[in-house]
């Protein structure tokens, strides 16, 4: 180990902070392991002031040992991982796994290679091989190497726990946002006709059960709990099931976009009234019989009976929340948009029982729940596009490019805007002889917003819409139309050999060493985008942002811009297909690439994330993510060019 930093034993706390060594050994037919494995070095036993543990660890050198017996006398693979953590005494290096490949044979003593790095080897003793001519002891494993990004001053630290701070602060107001969308979902939910008319059938209930006003009120409160702790715990269950890299890694492949492209499909369809969604009815029965029983534990059946009756209502919403996690590969979005959904979806219980003189000016059941669930059918129809879209992107087929987007979407929605004028019903639509005001004033919204789209085939650029509908440059005309290329001080822009047009026909370098070329070059900082072809918030910052003349200028004029995609799907040579720690595994696309880059380099997992740097990748100002405000993003690519040129004076 470097001087100054140490790693930690395997039989350091594994509940402390600090990954303890851990080496595992395949499974192999041929192979007997004699005993666990051995540490070799000076083990230190220290308490640690700066995180407040007792730490077991080791400085220096430490050797690792594994006696093993082959129990046939033939060629044998034994393969292995070790992961291991290293700290100095200010801070931790990320967690490293490798994977390591012994070839044995029972009187040849073979080098031991890591599978994907063959620089790195790991070494063998032959004395035990020596003596029986049947086992191997494996020695040493690589030595942990110190990431250059960690080799900072302490104002850069300070920088970066500020940066810390923003992402964090970031990620609280995307959580919000998931949760006042789930909030709207689970108010749409309540006027469906699954939901809405047992609202007064169950207050009643509970009113009329009760000895008192208060226990009534109890009772409905314990009802209202129920169903928020079913939805929560599902959503829960369902996110530790996924996992957070799972996430991740959905909300770019294509083939889950796909799937959720069909399922909104099929949710559309039966809102329509081709067909309604169920689940088995003897769950409903064998819950429905459970809430019989009384007490509290009946009035939580009850609950779970009301979620599976609701479920053909519920769970396109659902759906849509669990899209919105995929989408954002946040681990804690499906559990908090479900968490608001359940409590838009409970509170109203809670609050007829409190004041129930209030279920008297509930509008009466009728054919408006079926134009609600109808109008919802449309949404997911669109919606299934933008999934439809995502995979497009990353596939890079354009089959679905902007303007074949948009009509789809104006044709939905047009179609959306004459339902609601009555101009056609659909099958379990009750008949209606007059408009009714809230239809014509829906109708009237969803015209506008139809009206609003129309332009957009022709290159405008729908900022309400951005994030959503494929990017300007991915059309079939990406400057719009009769519009021709042009820099950013108003001559044509040319390609120069590694770089695509992008966003408003704005060159980008698609490699970071091409970037570094043409930096050394044209003396200018090179500016970092890591994105992706599925990445709403890179949409939005391209579309709100990058069109104001002085922002583009600048990309275009000051910067050598290189945009990373992490969700490229093409194939890397063998050459590069490398096993990579970040990751856990080897990389096989250009996407795998760069999404180990930004981890190994900047210990960031999220797109977009830009950074100014210069040749040797040294920052000029602290990496930025999604920002919407075109002064601040001005602001900071000005502070970060100028330091630039200051360094380089």
């Amino acid at each position: 180990m470097d001087q100054g930093w140490h790693m930690y034993s395997q039989k350091h706390p594994a509940d402390g902070i600090g990954v303890p060594a851990t080496i595992t050994f395949e499974a192999n037919p041929n192979v007997d392991y004699k005993g666990s494995v051995a540490e070799i070095g000076k083990l230190l036993d220290k308490y640690s002031e700066l995180f407040a543990q007792q730490e077991k660890y080791y400085e220096n050198q430490v050797t690792f040992k594994q006696k093993l017996k082959l129990k046939n006398p033939k060629e044998t693979t034994v393969k292995f991982t070790a992961e291991t953590q290293v700290c100095d005494a200010e801070k931790c290096l990320p967690p490293d796994w490798v994977e390591f490949s012994v070839k044995l044979t029972p009187k040849v003593t073979e080098e031991i290679k890591e599978e994907t790095k063959p620089e790195e080897s790991v070494s063998t003793t032959p004395e035990e091989l020596a003596a029986k001519g049947d086992t191997a002891t494996v020695t040493s494993i690589p030595e942990p190497q110190v990431n250059d990004s960690v080799q900072l001053e302490k104002d850069q630290l300070t920088e970066e726990a500020s940066i810390s701070a923003t992402d964090k602060e970031e990620e609280k107001s995307s959580l919000w946002g998931i949760f006042l969308k789930g909030v709207a979902g689970g108010l749409l939910a309540l006027v469906m006709p699954c939901i809405f008319p047992m609202i007064p059938l169950t207050v009643s209930l509970f009113t009329k059960q009760s000895n008192n006003r208060s226990q009534g009120i109890f009772k409905a409160g314990v009802y209202g709990l129920s169903i928020i702790v079913i939805f929560v715990g599902l959503a829960f269950l369902a996110s530790r099931f996924l996992g957070q890299s799972a996430l991740n890694e959905f909300s770019t492949n294509p083939w889950v976009n796909v799937g959720f492209f069909v399922v909104f499909v099929v949710f559309a369809i039966s809102f329509f009234g081709a067909f309604e969604i169920t689940l088995p009815s003897k769950w409903a029965n064998y819950t429905d019989k459970q809430a019989d029983r009384g007490g509290y534990l009946g009035i939580f059946f009850m609950a779970l009976t009301l979620v599976l009756i609701s479920f053909s209502c519920t769970v396109p919403i659902i759906a849509g929340l669990m899209g919105e996690a995929v989408r954002t590969g946040n681990y804690w979005s499906l559990v908090i948009g479900s968490l608001g959904f359940s409590l838009a979806l409970a509170i109203p219980f809670v609050l007829f029982a409190i004041f129930p003189s209030w279920l008297t000016s509930l509008p009466k059941s009728g054919g408006w729940m079926n134009t609600v669930k109808v109008c919802i059918g449309f949404l997911e129809l669109a919606f299934a596009f933008k999934f439809l879209s995502n995979a497009d992107l990353v596939w890079q087929a354009h089959w679905l490019e902007r303007e074949v987007f948009l009509a789809i979407w104006i044709a939905i929605f047009g179609l959306m805007g004459y339902y609601l004028l009555g101009k056609f019903r659909m099958k379990m639509d009750a008949p209606e002889d007059r408009l009714s005001v809230g239809r014509l004033f829906f109708a009237i919204l969803t015209f506008s917003f139809v009206m609003y789209m129309i332009p957009g085939l022709w290159g405008a650029p729908v900022k309400l819409l951005s994030g959503l509908t494929p990017p300007i440059h991915y059309a079939e005309s990406p400057n719009g139309v009769g519009k021709a290329s042009t820099g950013g001080s108003g001559t044509t822009s040319e390609l120069i050999e590694g770089q695509k047009y992008g966003p408003h026909q704005i060159p980008a370098f698609l490699d970071i060493a091409d970037a570094i070329e043409h930096s050394k070059k044209v003396k200018k900082p090179i500016l970092i985008d890591f994105t992706g072809h599925a990445c709403a918030n890179c949409r939005k910052v391209e579309e709100i942002v990058w069109p104001n003349p002085k922002i583009k200028n600048m990309l275009m004029d000051d910067v050598v811009l290189v945009s990373l995609y992490v969700d490229e799907n093409t194939k890397l040579p063998e050459s590069e297909q490398k096993y990579s720690p970040a990751l856990g595994r080897k990389l096989r696309t250009v996407g795998n690439k760069w999404t180990a880059f930004e981890i190994e380099k900047y210990q960031n997992n999220a797109q977009p994330y830009y950074i100014i740097v210069d040749e040797d990748l040294n920052n000029y100002n602290e990496p930025l993510g999604a920002i919407y405000d075109v002064d601040a993003y001005y602001d900071w690519m000005k502070k970060g060019i100028d330091a630039y040129h200051a360094a380089k004076k």
